[in-house]
């Protein structure tokens, strides 16, 4: 197991502490599958979560892992909604059901563990809430003193208290998320901080197991298309790792397309890819509802957009009204809340659907990202009042009508 630039090949160990190659260039972990030992069936003995798969994690030492029981979400069948759409079978996986309430978790159960490993004191990230909270979290189990940095007045209040609850220093900064990560990395280079946003590649190598966890629930079969939204952009290329190496690994024969979707005030890596092009222009005031991917300058968008290509996938942006339309839709069809930004995975695919880019036979899977209640003021403002009624007459009324 090592570090490699995903630019210039250039590799470093795997207890090396480096962000970015010398070339500038995103690293990823690589592992060397012919040493490893590991099967099917050595999994299905196994609980059901991240650390299912931990021989394809890059932790040497169990004993310096730091879980709140991650992973393991479910993978709902959507028939309400395979009838309101006309598609033939669709898939939620609700990763709202971690312990932060977040996708975050998976990749925070393994940086954190790798800042262990490495006898890392204080580690810290930038945030749209999230990642915070879930930091904060697992710093907390870990006894690590945790920095976060916040836009300030940018951040939905459930995932600013969480954040503030688990004891991290909270700051709050002017600007946005962007000046944020140009705050902490500047950190990360002094050493003043082990660095766990996305640019980290270990953190993404606990997203990847959404990957895996999908196909080993559809019982490793794999769907046709896997729908992601896209903020820093960390995700959706961990989630296709994934899959490329239970490829390689022979445990499935088949890839998914992996499809982006970004909100219309954040979308550089849509319009990259409409453009054909590996390199975005980045949004110097991105602006969502949907704050968790209210990122203008997503730092793995290369990794995303090889993502994307490599799978003969596709990116699309939905504005924040179709986002609302589709978290009340989800809510209302399906009985999952989640908060807009993971709506947006399914606002996208109405879209898709619509304009013939997916087929209404494909195998579908939404990615959702995160709980409803991480932003329950959105939610409350996308829905009618409550009725107030002053007897039991006009109940019995409204419930005759």
């Amino acid at each position: 197991m090592y570090q490699r630039c995903i630019e210039c090949g250039k590799t470093y160990e795997d207890d090396e502490i480096v962000y970015r190659c010398e070339c500038n260039g995103l690293l990823e972990i690589v592992y060397d599958f012919d040493k490893i030992e590991v099967d099917k069936e050595k999994f299905k003995n196994r609980v059901f979560s991240v650390w299912r798969y931990f021989e394809l994690l890059p932790i040497k030492n169990r004993e310096k892992i730091i879980s709140l029981k991650e992973g393991g979400t479910p993978l709902y069948r959507c028939r309400n909604l395979e009838e309101e759409l006309g598609v033939k079978e669709l898939y939620v996986k609700n990763e709202g059901a971690n312990p932060t309430g977040s996708f975050k978790d998976r990749g925070m159960t393994v940086g954190v563990s790798k800042a262990n490993e490495l006898n890392i004191k204080v580690v810290g990230c930038a945030s749209t809430g999230n990642t915070s909270a879930s930091l904060a979290a697992y710093s907390a189990r870990a006894k690590m003193k945790c920095l976060v940095l916040l836009p300030k007045g940018k951040v939905a209040l459930g995932k600013l208290a969480q954040a503030m609850i688990y004891g991290a220093k909270v700051v709050e900064i002017d600007g946005n998320f962007d000046k944020a990560l140009e705050m902490v990395n500047e950190l990360a280079k002094e050493g003043l901080i082990y660095l766990l946003n996305s640019i980290n590649p270990f953190r993404l190598e606990g997203q990847k197991t959404i990957g895996y966890e999908i196909a080993d629930e559809l019982n490793w079969e794999v769907p046709d298309r896997v729908i992601v939204p896209v903020g820093n952009a960390g995700n959706i290329s961990a989630i296709w790792k994934g899959f490329k190496e239970f490829y390689e690994l022979g445990f499935i024969n088949e890839l998914p397309k992996m499809t982006g979707i970004q909100a219309e005030g954040a979308k550089p890596i849509v319009e990259a890819f409409k453009k054909g092009k590996r390199e975005i222009e980045p949004y110097e005031n991105p602006e969502t509802i949907a704050t968790a991917i209210r990122i203008g300058k997503p730092v793995n968008a290369k990794k995303a957009l090889n993502a994307i290509y490599e799978s003969n996938g596709y990116a699309e942006s939905v504005s924040d009204e179709e986002i609302i339309k589709a978290q009340k839709l989800l809510a209302r069809k399906e009985g999952i809340f989640v908060e807009p930004a993971s709506a947006s995975s399914i606002a996208g695919l109405i879209k898709l659907l619509d304009e013939g880019v997916i087929d209404r036979s494909e195998r579908i899977v939404c990615i959702t990202t995160g709980h409803g209640l991480k932003d329950p003021d959105a939610a409350i403002r996308a829905c009618e009042e409550t009725i107030k009624v002053k007897s039991l007459d006009e109940l019995k009324k409204l419930l005759s009508s």
